[in-house]
Order: C-alpha cells, then structure tokens, then sequence
C-alpha cells in the first residue's frame, strides 16, 4: 500500500515523544482549521511523495541509533494520520521492536480506525482544539462528536494514560475561561495528562 506524505523531519528531540523521533506527516484532513499550520495537507498539489511502509522504513531505519540509545522512535502527524491506519499497522510491524509510536491527531476520525491503532501507538497527543461544539464547529468547520466519542472509548478502555490532550488558546475563536471549561470536562473523563499553550495564528491559505 502507498501513503502520501507532506513531508519527513528527522532527529528530532523532544518534541513529540520521549528522545529522538523522526515526523512523518501525512497529507489529508478533516478539518479546515482557521490557523491550519500544515495547509499543504489540505491542497490537492500539496503530496510531497508517496511512499510503502517498506520504502519508510528503509529510509527511517537510518536513524535506528539514536531510537535506541534515547528511546525514541517515530511519530506520525500531518494531516491527519489515523486517516492511515492501516499504513500505520504495517509499518509498525516491520519496525524493531525497540522503537516507540506516536500520533499526533485531532481524534476527529471513525473509531474503527482508532480502535485499529491503539494496539501499535504508544502515545497519543490529541489537540481537541475546544470541547465547545460551538467553539470547535466556527474554528475546524467540522463537528466535534465524534472527538468526544473517541475520548470517552479511550477512557473506557482505561487508555488516559497513554493520552496527552492539547488544549490551545485560538485568538478570536476561544478563551482561556472557554479552555478551563474544556479540561475540566476532560478530567471528569479520566484524562490528566495536557498541554496547554497560545496559537502564534496566521491566516489559512486557500485551499485549491
């Protein structure tokens, strides 16, 4: 099977995940966020390549050192990623069993394909933008049921501890009494662990 990708950063430290991960960032969403920070996720002439979970792996393995010695390993973005899932599994498998997975998503996915990840992710950093529908419809433009149906499968499955939530102030969009609100829902869920930081907002291009 093939993934298209908007792009790859390696050696990175720290930044999502425990040690050295490499990003691999997929293209496609479903969302149109008003501050998207990877808007060539969204544009039909934005796939960078496209690549197998073979083709990934031969290229990732490089950094099979530094996974090791620091206990880091990959983290998949985008875009969104649980998109492909199923990418995602078979990649994994090949992997050395050392290496750690994470995922960076909104959540804003069918809980199959949830369900079908949980066994190979480590960690999952969720940025729920803000659990107001309200609030999350006028910044995303999607519903955000099916993010408060996926957290509260994960929480039901005693999953939270495997979960960070991200929890940004949206310039125009939320506040921070609007956040407050957010994660105390959240930690009525079960969930403890977040993130809670200012978007430095720039305008949405658009989207051909």
């Amino acid at each position: 099977m093939n993934a298209p990708l908007i792009g790859l950063s390696r050696h990175r430290l720290t930044t999502d995940g425990l040690g050295v991960t490499t990003l691999v960032a997929f293209h496609g969403c479903p969302l149109r966020c008003r501050y998207c920070l990877n808007s060539q996720c969204l544009r039909a002439d934005g796939v960078w390549r496209t690549v197998t979970p073979e083709e990934l792996l031969a290229e990732t393995i490089a950094d099979n050192l530094y996974f090791l010695a620091t206990g880091g390993g990959i983290c998949f973005g985008g875009g969104e990623p649980l998109l492909r899932t199923d990418f995602i599994r078979d990649f994994c498998e090949q992997c050395p069993k050392e290496w750690r997975f994470y995922v960076e998503t909104s959540l804003n996915v069918e809980q199959d394909l949830l369900e079908k990840a949980v066994p190979c992710v480590d960690h999952f950093y969720i940025d729920v933008k803000d659990m107001n529908p309200t609030i999350y419809k006028n910044y995303t433009g999607a519903d955000n049921s099916r993010v408060v149906d996926n957290l509260q499968w994960l929480s039901r499955q005693q999953l939270a501890d495997r979960v960070t939530i991200r929890l940004p102030l949206i310039p125009n969009h939320n506040t921070d009494a609007d956040r407050q609100l957010s994660r105390r829902q959240l930690e009525a869920m079960g969930f403890s662990d977040f993130d809670c930081f200012d978007y430095v907002c720039r305008p949405q291009k658009t989207i051909a």
